[in-house]
C-alpha cells in the first residue's frame, strides 16, 4: 500500500498532536484540519477539534472573536500558523515583501496570529512550499515574534514547523530550529540548500513515517468525509483521482 504526500503531512500533523485535548484549526488550513481530525480519530474521539468554517466539526458559534477568548483563558492546546516568510528564530511574516509600510508585495495581514502565538501552548507552523524565499534569514516584518524576552509572559509559542520537504522542532531556550526527520525522497543535503536560515542538523536524520495502515484506512475513510465538508476541492484533488507522486507505506 502507498500513500500521497499529503496523506504523509495529514499524519505527520496527528502526530504532533498526539495529547492535546483541544485543537483549533484557522481558515484555508485543509491539511492542518485533516490531521486535526485524524489524531481526534485516533485518539478514540477524546479530543475536541473546532475546524473554523465547518458547521459540522466547530465548537464555536462566533467565529474568531471566541476563538481568541478560548485561547486567551488557557482552553486551547494547539493551532496552526503560516506566514508568507519564516526565518530561524520562528518569526513568521503575514504582511509583505519589502520596507514597511512601502513594501513591494503586500499579504492579507497578521490579523490574530501574534495573540494567538502568545497564547496557545503548542503553535505548529505549516507551510507546504519550502524554498529560500518563505524560510528566509530575517522576516521583512514581523507579524508574529517566535521568542520573547524572559520578562514577558508567555505561555505560548512554536513547538514545531511542518513543511512539504521536512519536520523540524523547534528549541525556545536556544532561539534555533533542529532538523527532525526528511520526507521520502528528499535529503538532508537539499533541505539546508531550500532553507535561508541555519538550524542544527543531529548527526542521524531519519525520513518520515508514513501513516500505517490503519491510520491511511482512516485519513482515506472517515477523515475524507469529515474534511471535504469544508474542503470540498482538496478533498477531491487529494483523494478523487490521481494522487500524484505515492510513497511506500509499511506493513
Amino acid at each position: 500500500m502507498d500513500c500521497a504526500r499529503q496523506e504523509l503531512l495529514i499524519a505527520a500533523v496527528a502526530r504532533l498532536l498526539e495529547g492535546s485535548r483541544h485543537v483549533a484549526v484557522g481558515a484555508s488550513s485543509p491539511i492542518p484540519g485533516a490531521g486535526a481530525l485524524l489524531a481526534r480519530s485516533l485518539s478514540g474521539d477524546a479530543m475536541r477539534v473546532s475546524v473554523l468554517g465547518s458547521r459540522t466539526h466547530n465548537f464555536f458559534t462566533d467565529g474568531g472573536r471566541e476563538l481568541f477568548d478560548c485561547a486567551g483563558q488557557g482552553r486551547i492546546d494547539a493551532f496552526f500558523l503560516g506566514g508568507g516568510q519564516i526565518d530561524g528564530e520562528a518569526n513568521i511574516n503575514l504582511v509583505g515583501i519589502g520596507a514597511y509600510p512601502q513594501g513591494k508585495v503586500r499579504w492579507p495581514g497578521s490579523f490574530g496570529s501574534a495573540y494567538l502565538y502568545f497564547v496557545v501552548p503548542r503553535v505548529i507552523l505549516f507551510r507546504e512550499e519550502h524554498s529560500p524565499r518563505v524560510f528566509v534569514q530575517k522576516v521583512d516584518f514581523v507579524s508574529a515574534p517566535g521568542v520573547s524576552p524572559p520578562n514577558v509572559h508567555r505561555p505560548g509559542g512554536p513547538s514545531a514547523l511542518l513543511t512539504g520537504r521536512a519536520l523540524f522542532s523547534f528549541d525556545k531556550a536556544n532561539r534555533r530550529f533542529r532538523l527532525e526527520s526528511v520526507h521520502p525522497g528528499e535529503t538532508v543535503d537539499g533541505i539546508v540548500a531550500a532553507t535561508g536560515f541555519a538550524f542544527e542538523v543531529p548527526a542521524a536524520v531519519p525520513t518520515t513515517p508514513a501513516p500505517d495502515r490503519d491510520a491511511l484506512a482512516l485519513i482515506r475513510g472517515r477523515v475524507r468525509e469529515e474534511i471535504a465538508e469544508t474542503y470540498p476541492q482538496f478533498a477531491a484533488a487529494t483523494w478523487g483521482g490521481d494522487t500524484g507522486a505515492r510513497m511506500e507505506v509499511p506493513a
